[in-house]
């Protein structure tokens, strides 16, 4: 063992070696963003914590909104301003619009056949545009409205009756619940959440993958140390891959094999009649279509969730916000009903406050990694080809220079405003923005406007054990999505006349 560490170690320092002659020798030196010097190997592996996001984005005060960082051997592009954004988004959207090799989609997404991680190109394309037409298309979203209703009032009838017995709720667990069933049900027509596969929940598997995807990966900064495996990394991820693989043929097995007459097509259905009447432009198989369930699993329950919970969050601990946000429930819907998917439009205020939300507790604060096709110059600064970005969007909704009192949950600032949540607006891109935005921001923002305004109007909110709203635990955990590190507790009492 301790002759291959050896080796190892004479590998990196020649690679070393060659990298400072090349940077030496070069005959036109290229203008590179700046950054901090880096460690021997590591790079500046060392001036990162738990909160990545927070990180990068106390490093960019010192070294500007586009910098560059070394996570091991591997450089890293971040841009942290709202211009900075619009440069890579925008003015150079179709350079940065691929995405850098990674473990976890070559495992478990059918070596790349999904639409989130898959490189930037013709195959690309076509999965983009069946996907939006045939998936997320406003037609499907409503075809799907019945089921979101019917789901939302299950959770609204136990929460009358927790508030009865004055118990206190995992708003949480109840709202990650929530959100698992309507995915579930829109993209296989079942509800999976107790089912087991092998030795775990269907629910614990998937947070296996979004922990082991958000977890340090050494392979992943130290390229050469793949071959070993030296964490386990990739024979855990073929592990939950054939998992998932056996679980999803059984889905679409049950699919192929049922007779029953829906009134609503499932996305496996409709991804299945695509299949079978060959109507995709390109090779189209059951690899590609489990690898869109996973990404339509993966992207569609914990994004909504974690919206929703910070969302509920702030509007604890501002009273006055939500007090303001009720009566706007009031006076558009009155206290005789539930809210309706078509009260959504009319709701002014709750706008507001989803936006306010968003900007201060981006769910994907990094949003996911971008990779240049070609070599380009942006500000001055030249980028080779293969460059990594990331957009740290979490910094961008603090910018000093964009928003007045960045810290500050104040929903009112959106008042008379055009900035919007869906990547026109460069100060606010909770779902990203160009080419690589996120597909599926409609249906998002349907749920989490819905369950919010739901919530909201039909129950008030009580802290538990006397907590006041300044004592919130307001810590971050980290992740492909970041949620509260501690759940959300909250007693409710019902507030409708019905």
């Amino acid at each position: 063992m301790a002759s291959l560490w050896l080796a190892l170690a004479v590998v990196v320092l020649f690679f070393l070696l060659l990298q400072e002659l090349q940077k030496k020798f070069s005959k036109k030196k290229k203008k590179l963003p700046p950054g901090p010097r880096g460690l021997p190997l590591l790079g500046n592996l060392h001036m990162v914590g738990e909160n990545l996001h927070q990180d990068l984005h106390k490093i960019a005060k010192k070294y500007g909104p586009i910098m560059t960082i070394r996570f091991g051997l591997v450089p890293v592009i971040v841009a942290s301003s709202p211009h900075a954004a619009e440069q890579f988004l925008k003015n150079h959207d179709l350079v940065f619009a691929s995405r850098p090799y990674n473990e976890v989609p070559q495992h478990i997404f059918y070596e790349r056949r999904n639409l989130v991680s898959a490189k930037y190109g013709p195959y690309w394309r076509n999965m983009r545009k069946l996907c939006t037409l045939q998936l997320l298309s406003n037609a499907k979203i409503h075809q799907f409205q019945p089921m979101r209703k019917q789901e939302l009032g299950i959770l609204v009838n136990f929460l009358k009756h927790a508030a009865s017995e004055g118990t206190v709720i995992d708003l949480s667990a109840k709202v990650a619940s929530l959100s698992a069933n309507m995915s579930c049900l829109m993209i296989f027509g079942k509800k999976y959440m107790d089912e087991d596969l092998g030795d775990k929940g269907f629910k614990a598997l998937i947070q296996d993958i979004l922990h082991i995807a958000a977890l340090p990966n050494f392979a992943e900064f130290f390229p050469f140390l793949r071959v070993l495996d030296l964490q386990g990394f990739a024979r855990r991820m073929k592990e939950l891959a054939k998992l998932f693989d056996e679980f999803l043929e059984r889905v679409i097995d049950e699919h192929v094999q049922s007779t029953e007459q829906k009134q609503a097509k499932d996305m496996v259905d409709t991804l299945m009649s695509i299949m079978q009447s060959k109507e995709a432009e390109f090779e189209f198989d059951r690899r590609h279509i489990k690898a869109i369930l996973l990404d339509l699993l993966i992207a569609s329950m914990d994004t909504s969730s974690t919206t929703i919970e910070w969302t509920l969050t702030e509007l604890l601990r501002h009273p006055e916000v939500m007090k303001k946000l009720q009566n706007e429930l009031e006076q558009v819907v009155g206290r005789n009903r539930m809210v309706e998917e078509s009260d959504l439009e009319s709701l002014e205020y709750l706008d507001m406050v989803i936006k306010e939300g968003c900007r201060l507790h981006p769910v994907a604060p990094l949003l996911l990694p971008h990779e240049s096709i070609e070599d380009c110059t942006v500000d001055g600064f030249h980028l080779p080809k293969g460059s990594r970005l990331l957009l740290n969007v979490w910094a961008i909704g603090r910018d000093s220079d964009t928003w007045i009192e960045p810290e500050k949950f104040k929903p009112e600032r959106f008042q008379g405003s055009n900035v919007d949540l869906r990547g026109r607006n460069y100060e606010l891109l909770p779902f990203g923005s160009g080419r690589r935005g996120c597909p599926g921001l409609q249906l998002g923002l349907t749920i989490v406007r819905l369950v919010v305004a739901q919530l909201v109007h039909c129950f008030d909110w009580e802290l538990p054990n006397g907590m006041l709203p300044k004592d919130i635990d307001m810590t971050e955990k980290f992740g492909l999505v970041t949620a509260r590190a501690q759940h959300l507790m909250a007693t409710p009492t019902y507030r409708l006349h019905m």
